[in-house]
């Protein structure tokens, strides 16, 4: 069957991806009818009817649309363009069964050669979650339609979801070589290099798509969060560094750089960033518990207590934990009156917290 002398397009929809990576199965939506040579007095002609079924579709009213597709294909319309716009209505109904056993009849009529019917059935197996099928059906309809990013793409989302880690790794390789300037499949890309502890793969990945969009400087920062996951945190800095070589006063970044210096065993450094951190923002709340915790650990109790007191200033309740602890320290030492006055700080911003003044009854009373 000779599709391009057959089928009129409309308009295309295609949904490729969401703003935070997530995949969503490819849908075609064409309205397709069919030019025939008919007389002009033909008022109810299979072209009428599938132009007004058209209308309806467009309309958003679906189960109309479906009588006169069905009208249509009884007065000679193209079977292979009812099938397809009933499945297209049956899909924007939510009847997914429904439009899997057209868009089956679309491509058959068509004898396995209309693409869109076949990423729109895969689709519909994806929503199913009848993932094996919907593999089958995107591989078929990526013979017909190679270079079809998206539909590579969402088949390494369904190979993700039989755990085929290999299968979505060269899914998404796929699309890589179709478009390497996407900066959302460097990342899935990477995530599926990941996935294989394939580190330096992922690494040299994102460096190439950093390499080709240097304004995009989450590529550094991304760089940081996987030699940290691979526990490579000498060069997770680094990269978190050269991040803030380029967004200078980036608090949340320098909180990355002071979290993997915590984590690779560098306190001191990491509470001179967390400083820097609330020099620029005081109101960074979890950077002053997390110094406080920090110079805490260390027994540099004045500087925690700094930081506990800007925490509870901002209201993060973390403060009266790290306020307690001290207290309690200061008990065990004998040093009544310093874990008083300890209390008693926390008791200032938190007057309401019945284990802070339980806590310092009991150490008043002496017991």
């Amino acid at each position: 069957m000779n599709m391009s002398c057959d089928l009129k397009k409309y308009f295309v929809y295609k949904l490729r991806k969401s703003s935070n990576h997530c995949l969503l199965p490819t849908f075609y939506c064409l309205l397709i009818s069919l030019f025939l040579a008919l007389p002009a007095f033909s008022a109810q002609s299979s072209f009428d009817l599938m132009e007004r079924a058209n209308a309806l579709y467009r309309d958003g009213k679906f189960k109309q649309a479906i009588m006169l597709y069905h009208k249509a294909q009884d007065r000679g319309a193209d079977p292979v363009a009812v099938s397809f716009n009933v499945a297209n209505s049956y899909y924007q109904m939510g009847k997914f069964p429904e439009a899997a056993a057209a868009y089956r009849k679309a491509v058959d009529f068509s004898e396995g050669n209309f693409a869109p019917a076949l990423f729109n059935m895969a689709s519909v197996y994806f929503r199913l979650k009848q993932f094996p099928e919907c593999i089958a059906v995107y591989h078929r309809a990526l013979k017909l339609d190679h270079d079809n990013i998206s539909g590579w793409l969402y088949l390494g989302e369904a190979y993700t979801k039989t755990g085929d880690k290999v299968g979505a790794l060269r899914a998404i390789e796929n699309a890589y070589r179709l478009d390497k300037n996407d900066v959302s499949i460097v990342y899935q890309l990477s995530e599926a290099n990941i996935a294989l502890n394939d580190f330096d793969r992922a690494v040299a990945v994102i460096r190439e798509g950093y390499a080709l969009h240097p304004e995009e400087t989450d590529f550094l920062v991304y760089l940081g969060d996987v030699y940290r996951l691979n526990k490579n945190f000498e060069e997770s800095a680094n990269a978190y560094r050269e991040a803030l070589g380029v967004k200078i006063d980036d608090t949340q970044i320098m909180y990355k750089l002071a979290d993997v210096l915590a984590e690779d065993k560098k306190p001191y450094i990491a509470m001179e960033i967390l400083n820097n951190i609330l020099q620029i923002k005081p109101d960074f709340s979890d950077a002053a518990i997390f110094m406080g915790n920090l110079a805490y650990d260390a027994k540099f109790n004045d500087r925690a207590e700094y930081a506990y007191e800007l925490a509870a200033k901002n209201g993060n309740a973390e403060a009266v934990f790290g306020f307690k602890n001290m207290a309690y320290d200061a008990h065990a030492q004998k040093r009544t009156e310093e874990s008083v006055r300890l209390l008693k700080v926390a008791l200032k911003y938190y007057p309401n917290d019945a284990t802070l003044a339980a806590d310092l009854l009991e150490i008043q009373s002496g017991k």
